[in-house]
């Protein structure tokens, strides 16, 4: 968070004094020329497209994409669930500005066929829009 200087005014016995007001900035920013991906609601980036794994996913609300990483995500409680694949240790991930669940990352993988997810983030496209260059 930056603190952005507004002026108050009007307020009798305040002297004219000026409040600092917190405003929401992102964490990160991604490079404006490349393609990115960023949160459908608050607009903040998530990911470039250079880390985009695969587009064969499944979220709990329809298609999801892979990522080898994310920027401005902050992530919950690992906890073991049943996917599609067999069974994973994952942990929800959303967005630090707007805190909406965007999807998980794989912390553990427990079968053999599955550990190239370890570290990988899904991110459902109901929660991210493409920006910068697409064409």
């Amino acid at each position: 968070m930056r603190d952005v200087v507004t002026n108050r005014g009007g307020v009798a016995g305040d002297g004219g004094r000026v409040a600092r007001t917190p405003v929401k900035t992102f964490q990160a920013y991604l490079p404006p020329a490349h393609r990115t991906y960023s949160c459908i609601h608050c607009r903040a980036h998530l990911a470039s497209h250079d880390e985009l794994i695969s587009k064969s996913f499944q979220g709990s609300q329809g298609r999801a994409y892979l990522f080898n990483s994310v920027v401005n995500v902050g992530c919950g409680p690992a906890e073991e669930r049943v996917l599609l694949t067999g069974l994973h240790a994952v942990a929800d991930i959303y967005c630090e500005c707007c805190k909406t669940m965007l999807g998980w990352k794989y912390e553990h993988a427990f079968e053999s066929s599955q550990k190239y997810k370890e570290g990988k983030f899904i991110i459902e496209l109901a929660h991210m829009v493409k920006e910068n260059g697409w064409d």
